[in-house]
């Protein structure tokens, strides 16, 4: 008998480390950053994922922008130990082995957090079955089925057979995770001795065991399933139990997390304003997201915050003593941060960027609403800018996903972009964006920049990552920024926080890229190459306000106290009370 764990956490996708490409973005990578931080934390918790023996994908791009996609190589048996473990779920009326796969995530004090890898691709499965856990995001509505099955129904047999018999909370984070749902509605009722119906009794005990965490603001971002494809995958017995939730028609998987569940929340404040309009009558919290402050900050930050605040590690509030650090040694451990990216750059890109000109990064995954097309809709004034207020370089990354033509044809906007400023405005696309360069990116840029359509940003956790290495950020209002921005010390906000629409509209582009065009030309600039003090300053204030907050550490200790409402007489962090 294992010992029994208080939570255990679900996700599609978890970002352990850069050789194991089990993540596709922020998702994966928040998971991995909430788990390490629960290690460092010592709260007993398992994590359960799927082995996605293919990775997400490895990005391509040719010298015009063009992005092709190639299956990841990666040694699963180098990273990952393989369990002498199998259980049996039935998809399709068929018989499907799962095994499983572990990994564990050690703490600042040596305390795990085992991370549970479930797999399909075993010779006693059928040819159509060994698949299932392959590819991240891959396939059609039946694949994506099949797979979130294996997670749900799968994941918790697993943990069963595994010795996990006393689970307190089970957390599923974002939809995918929703058919634990059915599978703790299937324990119930095997417990009863027959095969009854599903009362609102046995609902209200499965919802005291489950907390849900929706990161998205799009209802297109919901997966949902028709009726007649989830029967044939998950039976028809299973498909009843399931109607009292969900109706014969349609499987909305955020719905059915939202009715079976005792706590759910969006992922920042604003988040939870556009997810109360997208399912009005939940009661819907908020719990802003954070970042693992060791994983993201770097060796020469790291170095310094270990000489002037040796708890750091342990206690990440402890960074807003960051304003006492002296400005020279700030300055030094950033140039530090510059040169490794800009090596970085140059060495991947075949760029010429300089030390001693403003680096301005952004890095999202491709997509129409994160914009990152803005900043070059009007070349003719980003030159104007350049020549006038201050030279500018810009470092662009990130993938768009197969099927997303739209986020294809903003990278090659981007580089055809680049052809066209190359002499006055230098622009970098680093491919395949990954853990690794995001360390890079994120804390030796001098600004980082966000430019998601309002409300479109759940949360965002890259500014985030760059406020632990003292990086301001310029970014609309929207997701953390909201709650991070404090104009000119923690960096810039672009335009006013107006009402929301999830509608393009060319003029709300032509906007937000004025604001931005203007910020940059009175503000970023000058204030980076004419008021370098005070620019410093605002670097300390970076980390002291917005690094010792937005961590995983607050992150969790809120959701022990809020959701999992489990009390293990820790000293709360100052100033983050339950």
């Amino acid at each position: 008998m294992v010992q029994e764990p208080v939570v255990a956490y679900f996700s599609m996708e978890i970002g352990l480390d850069t050789s194991i490409p089990t993540y596709a973005g922020g998702l994966g990578v928040l998971a991995g950053d909430t788990i390490r931080s629960a290690a460092d934390m010592e709260i007993p918790m398992v994590a359960v994922t799927l082995l996605h023996r293919h990775g997400y994908f490895h990005q391509r791009l040719d010298e015009h922008g063009h992005q092709s996609e190639e299956p990841v190589v990666w040694s699963v048996e180098e990273s990952l130990e393989r369990l002498d473990l199998r259980v049996t779920l039935e998809i399709e009326g068929r018989p499907v082995e799962i095994g499983v796969w572990r990994y564990h995530v050690t703490g600042v004090t040596g305390f795990q957090v085992p991370v549970y890898l479930l797999y399909t691709d075993l010779p006693e499965n059928a040819e159509q079955d060994r698949p299932i856990t392959d590819a991240l995001y891959g396939g059609d509505a039946h694949y994506r089925l099949c797979q979130e099955t294996v997670l749900g129904l799968g994941g918790v047999k697993m943990l069963r057979a595994l010795g996990y018999d006393q689970i307190a909370r089970f957390h599923l984070n974002e939809g995918h995770a929703a058919l634990i749902v059915l599978a703790l509605i299937e324990e119930q009722l095997a417990a009863k001795g027959d095969g009854g119906s599903v009362t609102s009794e046995l609902v209200e005990v499965v919802q005291d065991q489950c907390v849900f965490t929706t990161h998205t603001p799009v209802p297109a971002g919901h997966d949902q399933f028709p009726g007649e494809l989830v029967r044939r995958v998950i039976g028809d017995q299973r498909f009843e139990w399931l109607e009292p939730l969900t109706g014969d028609r349609v499987l909305n998987l955020t719905e059915l997390a939202l009715r079976a569940s005792r706590f759910v929340n969006g992922v920042a404040m604003s988040h939870r304003e556009s997810s109360l309009e997208m399912f009005p009558g939940y009661p819907i919290h908020s719990i802003t997201n954070g970042v693992h402050s060791r994983m993201w900050t770097s060796p020469p930050f790291q170095a310094l915050y270990d000489r002037y605040l040796p708890d750091w590690r342990r206690d990440g509030l402890s960074l807003r003593y960051a304003i006492n650090i002296p400005k020279e040694e700030i300055w030094a451990a950033h140039t530090e941060a510059k040169r490794a990216l800009l090596e970085h750059v140059n060495r991947e890109t075949r760029s010429n960027f300089q030390q001693d000109v403003l680096t301005i990064g952004f890095a999202r995954r491709a997509t129409a609403y994160k914009r990152a097309y803005l900043v070059v809709r009007d070349l003719g004034r980003l030159r104007e800018i350049a020549a006038t207020a201050g030279r500018v370089q810009f470092v662009f990354a990130g993938k768009a996903h197969p099927r997303d033509y739209e986020g294809k044809e903003i990278i090659r906007l981007l580089h055809q972009a680049r052809d066209e400023i190359r002499d006055d405005v230098p622009i970098a696309y680093l491919p395949n964006y990954d853990m690794e360069s995001a360390k890079l990116l994120c804390a030796g840029s001098d600004i980082w920049l966000n430019t998601p359509m309002p409300p479109l940003e759940a949360s965002g956790t890259s500014g985030m990552k760059a406020a632990l290495n003292g990086v301001p950020s310029l970014s609309v209002l929207d997701g953390w920024w909201v709650e991070g921005h404090v104009d000119g010390v923690t960096g810039w906000a672009i335009g006013e926080r107006g009402e929301p629409t999830q509608e393009f509209d060319p003029k709300s582009d032509d906007s937000a890229a004025a604001a931005l065009y203007d910020k940059l030309e009175h503000a970023v600039i000058p204030c980076f190459y004419n008021q370098r003090n005070r620019f410093i300053e605002m670097m300390r204030y970076t980390i002291s306000l917005n690094g010792s907050f937005f961590n995983t550490e607050r992150m969790i200790w809120q959701y022990l106290h809020r959701a999992y409402q489990i009390h293990r007489g820790q000293r709360a962090p100052d100033g983050v009370g339950p």
